[in-house]
């Protein structure tokens, strides 16, 4: 199984991005798919997650209104457009996958995670 995650980059506050996480090696059909951030000296936390199946989706408080997480059935990839950054957005970002019965919102029940890609907003 890999996770390929890309689409960082060094913006400016207000500006976009949309990160991608390619999906190979198994079928997700019973997983949640994620994305998670880690910033310098913080714990990993969770950004937004999306069921494969059924395609329900959950923000963190942070990032709602603002980060749009969605997937490609056929393409097996999931997407994060990020809106509005801000600096306090900066962090290195992970996609990981779960088995959708766990708890979506702990890093800790993802089985398979991506390399991660950096995400740097300037004020």
């Amino acid at each position: 199984v890999q996770l390929q995650a890309s689409g960082g980059g060094l913006v400016q506050a207000g500006d976009s991005l949309r990160l991608t996480c390619a999906a190979s090696g198994r079928t997700f059909t019973n997983y949640v798919m994620a994305w998670f951030r880690q910033a310098p000296g913080k714990e990993r936390e969770f950004v937004a997650a999306i069921r494969w199946s059924g395609g329900s989706t959950y923000y963190a408080d942070s990032v709602k209104g603002r980060f749009t997480i969605s997937r490609d059935n056929a393409e097996n990839t999931v997407y994060l457009q990020m809106n509005s950054l801000k600096p306090e957005d900066t962090a290195v970002y992970y996609c990981g996958a779960a088995l959708a019965y766990s708890n979506k919102y702990s890093p800790h029940s993802y089985n398979y995670w991506g390399q991660g890609t950096q995400v740097t907003v300037s004020s």
